[in-house]
């Protein structure tokens, strides 16, 4: 058994995410858009892509809210 580099080198690639984990982590973030006050029906047509944006900016989903029931 050898003692190279290979067995000091801690590892540096990151486990790939599995598909209910990201399924779990998409539906958070949902219901997280769900408690600023965005409406379920509108929140559900969106990409997930649209709802990862939302969700880092939640100032901005605040003022979108307000300006819809205004």
């Amino acid at each position: 058994m050898g003692t190279g580099r290979t067995l000091r080198k801690e590892s540096h690639v990151r486990p790939c995410k599995t598909p209910a984990g990201k399924a779990n982590k998409n539906a958070a973030q949902r219901r997280r858009l769900v408690k600023f006050g965005m409406k379920e029906e509108d929140v559900k047509v969106m990409g997930d892509e649209e709802v990862r944006v939302l969700v880092q900016r939640p100032t901005v989903v605040k003022k979108l809210v307000a300006r819809q029931q205004a």
